[in-house]
């Protein structure tokens, strides 16, 4: 086990995974300059430009390029730089990349990673701070992923990078400096499909279930502590990929605690936490003590001023309060 920082295991992903398979390539603004946040730092100097590309400011056209060279056969990974970006590629990734597969009959694979740095992040602003992992878990024919972790991080870029269907990879600015244990040693096989749909239970308690991904992941364990201090032991699962989503992992829980709070960053209207809770409630319901809660953000752009943008986070308060309602 090494400790790694986010930017860091992400970083030594796309190494190792570049080292092992000469058909993986990454494409997108300032690579070579080691990207907007540091996550392909020296990577020009070991494996050179035609390998670490930096594109033009176009990310329509660096989407179509990686889309057309991972059904030639190459498996590109592409920088967004911001997820509010990657919306001027979304023909590209949308009606191309994540429907070639099914319109070709199968003959033709789209083995592609699309990094997008999601979330709040020191007053970046509403065109630079937005989550809409929703908006790609919609839409059939791509898979998802939402790393909380830093061996999330790793584990799941690796893993992205292998399997041969289109992936949004959806990294949270606040995490890049956040640092965890991470296994970089682990069999290469144990990177791929397998990992998705997987969720890690990060801490058991049976009081009740709380849900999340990405960044609020850490807002939830932050909760469970100060509910432990008063003898609440709640259960938090990392759901890790949005689609496939580990159904099964919350249905053992909610079995278990027969309460459920889903907390997203993303906005609540048309977020995944909805999905969450529609499944549980139409198909697990019996093992539902009390009706689930939602807790995230509302339907309002995101501030710069700083004192505005903490009025749209969901806080360990917030969850705090509830679980008490629930109890």
């Amino acid at each position: 086990m090494t400790a790694l920082t986010y930017r860091e295991a992400g970083r030594q992903a796309v190494i190792a995974e570049m080292r092992l398979d000469q058909k993986v390539w990454c494409l997108g603004e300032d690579l070579g300059r080691g990207g907007v946040f540091g996550q392909y730092a020296e990577l020009e100097a070991e494996f050179g430009t035609d390998r670490i590309c930096s594109a033009p400011i176009s990310e329509a056209a660096i989407m179509g390029a990686a889309v057309g060279a991972a059904m030639a056969g190459a498996r590109p990974v592409v920088e967004m730089r911001f997820a509010d970006f990657a919306l001027c590629a979304v023909d590209e990734l949308v009606n191309q990349a994540a429907k070639a597969r099914y319109m070709f009959g199968g003959q033709s694979k789209v083995p592609l990673t699309v990094r997008e740095p999601m979330g709040m992040w020191r007053s970046s602003a509403a065109q630079h701070s937005q989550s809409l992992e929703a908006w790609y878990a919609h839409i059939p024919g791509l898979v998802v992923a939402a790393p909380a972790t830093a061996q999330d991080n790793y584990t799941l870029l690796r893993s992205s990078i292998r399997i041969d269907d289109p992936v949004v990879y959806m990294e949270h600015k606040h995490l890049w400096d956040f640092e965890g244990e991470v296994d970089e040693g682990a069999a290469d096989f144990e990177y791929g499909p397998e990992q998705f749909g997987k969720a890690h239970v990060m801490q058991a308690g049976n009081a009740c279930t709380i849900v999340a991904w990405s960044a609020q992941v850490h807002v939830a364990m932050e909760a469970a502590k100060m509910l432990a201090a008063d003898g609440v032991h709640v259960e938090v699962i990392n759901l890790r990929t949005l689609w496939p989503w580990d159904e099964a992992a919350v249905a053992r829980s909610i079995a278990k605690t027969g309460r459920l709070i889903v907390t997203h960053e993303a906005v609540g209207v048309g977020g995944f936490g909805g999905e969450i809770v529609a499944t549980m409630s139409e198909k697990h319901f019996d093992k539902l003590q009390r009706p689930p809660l939602r807790l995230t953000a509302p339907r309002i752009p995101i501030a710069y001023a700083p004192d505005l943008e903490n009025q749209v986070r969901v806080t360990a308060e917030q969850i705090v309060v509830g679980v008490i309602q629930l109890r």
